[in-house]
């Protein structure tokens, strides 16, 4: 679990670089969703919710793109 908590986090700092909003967003959603399963016991419901944080790891990692706004008529 703390593995895949830290990996969220290395991944969020990636892909959000230099968008200190986004950031800091990222930052709270991972840290609320796993303190608010943190008393989680359910062995299934646990492996279920392991299974989705690395879903969001990897769709983060491949399918987020960050716009650079250049000039007012370029990204």
């Amino acid at each position: 679990v703390l593995k895949l908590f830290k990996l969220l986090h290395r991944t969020r700092q990636e892909v959000f670089k230099n968008d200190i909003r986004a950031l800091e967003a990222a930052r709270r959603k991972i840290n609320e969703e796993f303190k608010n399963n943190q008393d989680e016991t359910s062995e299934e419901k646990i492996n279920e919710l392991l299974k989705m944080a690395s879903d969001v790891e990897v769709i983060l990692r491949t399918s987020v793109i960050q716009a650079v706004h250049t000039d007012s008529d370029k990204i």
